[in-house]
């Protein structure tokens, strides 16, 4: 279930508001583009500055436009372990396939409180948890001992790895076992993390490039390196550009220039430069996108 293209879906705003309408049929799009599964309300859907209602309402709406066609994987973090808890029994409540909970941010917890954190999460729930270790955003690395531990219990059942290690993989595998879904959080890798024990990808350039996404995982799950390396080659311009800035700022302006959604983003993030308008619209029009 939890393999192939994971899309990290950006949160359509209008006027300061949750551009329902859109986002419903930005989800139906992904799922007739071959989309492997759903992620709302991670960090590419801005989620911190969602307030509980709306964060509730987008996982409520994505599982509703799913229609169990694709499994849902809801993010649920929090840095606040009772709130972390709270949107986790939301999500299983909703009926989402997993919750992707990503390590606390500011509190910057040791290696014990990380395993007590996930821990008391699990034991708060039945579906299936992945850890979302991104040290970059949330100042603190889960080391593969810790999860390794959390491998233990019955629903943790994977990670969405934003480290940018390439050893990463196979060190968790030998910790963690061979059954542990090992999801890449960054696009740039995704194909070599899988060649290195990965399954799979939760994308940002998904966003707007679902169908190629898509095939580039299923050729790289199949064995079929070559098409796989065509397409991540024909990817890879606008993996980078989609992070010129900080994210989602330049992937929801390309959005914009497909007409899923406006390129409104909420504050503290703002509009993107001008000259990172054009590197968007430069590697879009490479990947045929754009004309």
């Amino acid at each position: 279930m939890f393999k192939g293209s994971f899309v990290a879906l950006i949160t359509p705003f209008r006027n300061g508001q949750v551009d329902e309408p859109a986002f419903k049929k930005f989800v139906a799009w992904q799922i007739a583009q071959g989309t492997n599964g759903l992620v709302p309300c991670g960090t590419t859907g801005e989620s911190p500055t969602l307030s509980h209602e709306e964060h509730e309402a987008v996982i409520e709406m994505c599982v509703a436009a799913a229609k169990g066609r694709v499994p849902v994987m809801a993010g649920t973090g929090s840095n606040s372990t009772e709130e972390a808890i709270s949107l986790t029994r939301h999500a299983e409540q909703t009926g989402c396939d997993a919750a992707l909970v990503v390590t606390p941010y500011y509190n910057k917890p040791t290696q014990e409180g990380l395993y007590r954190h996930y821990a008391a999460i699990a034991k708060s729930v039945k579906i299936p948890i992945f850890i979302y270790n991104i040290p970059g955003r949330c100042a603190v690395d889960m080391s593969v001992e810790t999860m390794g531990r959390l491998a233990q219990i019955k629903n943790i059942v994977g990670v969405k790895d934003a480290t940018g290690d390439l050893t990463r993989p196979g060190l968790q595998r030998l910790a963690c076992g061979a059954d542990f879904v090992q999801l890449d959080g960054d696009d740039g890798t995704a194909l070599a993390f899988n060649a290195t024990g990965g399954t799979g990808c939760i994308s940002v350039t998904g966003n707007i490039a679902p169908k190629m996404v898509a095939k580039m995982q299923a050729a790289s799950l199949k064995g079929d390196g070559k098409a796989a390396l065509k397409l991540q080659d024909a990817l890879m311009p606008l993996h980078k550009a989609l992070f010129a800035e900080t994210s989602p700022g330049p992937v929801k302006y390309a959005a914009s220039l497909m007409g899923i959604c406006t390129d409104e983003v909420r504050l503290p993030l703002g509009p993107i430069a001008s000259e990172t308008k054009d590197r968007v619209r430069a590697a879009m029009k490479g990947a045929g996108l754009l004309r």
